[in-house]
């Protein structure tokens, strides 16, 4: 697969849905350590996954995807580039004015990286705005996917490049995912100070999690799941937008 094909949209514009017609998907990722397994950009190809899942299925419009994001926890590792809240904020409600002013009905964020925390001021701003604003997947959509999928490891104890990620990449995009991840579970519940003193606090790995026990088969699942619960999003936004 290439898959330059796969994490963007190559149409033209006389190829691609016409925004003006209905809600638009951005992926949003990160560029950060994901332990000695999984690539710097997982939170994005995450991202990139999902929104290509949702495109297949439901009448939505796929837009490239913001590569780097919020992600100074993990700034004691090599590779990890982030940029501030202040230009994440921007650079999406950028993107949501323009869509307004092209005509869309409303712009999903897809978010593959959990400390993005300002998308939900976006979204949150844009409630009675006229210009309906989502952020999916939620805290709860996740853990029902998990949970349809059998994970083994709660949703708090798999906080990153455990389980759940490396099951959908197993599944989606099994080249990118290298030997160890068997062997890479580590746990630390208590992290109740990770925001301040990062990740390095927490493990010596970058793996927060239990990746031994993904499986391709888990990640279908989990993608499967997400596509079905998405339909509910589409129903607020079409309200909202109304």
């Amino acid at each position: 697969m290439n898959d330059s094909a796969g994490f963007l949209p190559l149409g033209t514009a006389a190829e691609e849905r016409d925004p003006r017609s209905g809600v638009a998907l951005l992926p949003i990722g990160s560029h950060e350590q994901h332990g000695p397994f999984l690539p710097l950009a997982t939170d994005t190809v995450v991202a990139c996954t999902i929104t290509a899942a949702l495109a297949a299925a439901y009448p939505v419009v796929r837009l490239p995807p913001v590569t780097i994001s919020c992600s100074h926890e993990h700034a004691a590792w090599p590779g990890t580039v982030s940029i501030s809240a202040t230009t994440l904020y921007a650079i999406v409600r950028d993107v949501a004015g323009s869509l307004r002013g092209s005509g869309a009905a409303g712009l999903v964020l897809v978010n593959g990286h959990g400390g993005n925390y300002v998308l939900g001021n976006v979204v949150q701003e844009s409630a009675g705005s006229g210009f309906p604003v989502a952020l999916f997947p939620g805290p709860a959509d996740w853990e029902a996917a998990q949970a349809a999928a059998g994970m083994e490891t709660s949703a708090w104890s798999d906080m990153h490049a455990g389980e759940l990620e490396t099951s959908l990449l197993l599944h989606a995009h099994p080249h990118l995912v290298r030997p160890g991840y068997e062997a890479g579970d580590h746990l630390a519940d208590d992290r109740r100070h990770l925001l301040t003193l990062g990740m390095a606090a927490y493990t010596r790995s970058g793996v927060v999690g239990r990746p031994s026990r993904a499986s391709a088969r888990k990640g279908k699942d989990v993608l499967d799941h997400l596509v079905s619960s998405f339909a509910d999003y589409l129903a607020v936004l079409g309200g909202a937008g109304r």
